[in-house]
């Protein structure tokens, strides 16, 4: 991340669920303008689009509660106090998403995707130091009922992470 990408707020899609309408022109236009800032006034976003600043407003509460979008503030975790970052590529038996949910009740796993390959689910951890990584992967992790073997993939440099891919 750049020096000041732990300021900026930063707005992801995500993709409807099945049963969610498509977004609209004027949805993906509202995205699109929070993705270049997220602190962007409801007003001056109507001004661009051509929406006043409440149905602006109303538009990115529903964006908000259905789950289509977020806005958060990311940060640089090395910043913050969080030295070590990982990936961990798991190959589980038995029901994937019982897996995945367990992962993603942890509070040093930031990312869960279930995945085809050589892994059936890789998840992204963010920890204070190798210590720290060492007990959520040996205590957490691969206690889990499911998991038969891990590989980790500690991250030595952070060279891109990006959440501005528009909309489609």
């Amino acid at each position: 991340m750049g020096p000041a990408a732990h300021h900026h707020r930063h707005v992801g899609t995500r993709r409807p669920a099945p049963g969610h309408p498509a977004l609209d022109d004027v949805s993906k236009a509202i995205v699109e303008q929070l993705q270049e800032d997220g602190r962007r006034p409801y007003a001056s976003i109507g001004k661009a689009i051509g929406l006043s600043e409440a149905a602006v407003r109303q538009r990115v509460q529903r964006l908000t509660d259905s789950g289509v979008m977020q806005i958060v503030a990311v940060t640089d975790p090395l910043q913050v106090g969080f030295s070590r970052q990982a990936m961990i590529g798991l190959k589980c038996e038995g029901d994937l998403s019982l897996v995945a949910d367990a992962l993603a009740a942890m509070t040093e796993v930031d990312y869960v995707v279930i995945t085809a390959g050589g892994f059936d689910l890789l998840c992204e951890v963010v920890c204070e130091d190798d210590d720290h990584l060492l007990e959520v992967l040996n205590q957490k992790i691969r206690t889990l009922p499911g998991v038969r073997t891990t590989e980790t993939f500690v991250y030595l440099k952070l060279r891109k992470q990006l959440y501005n891919w528009g909309t489609r």
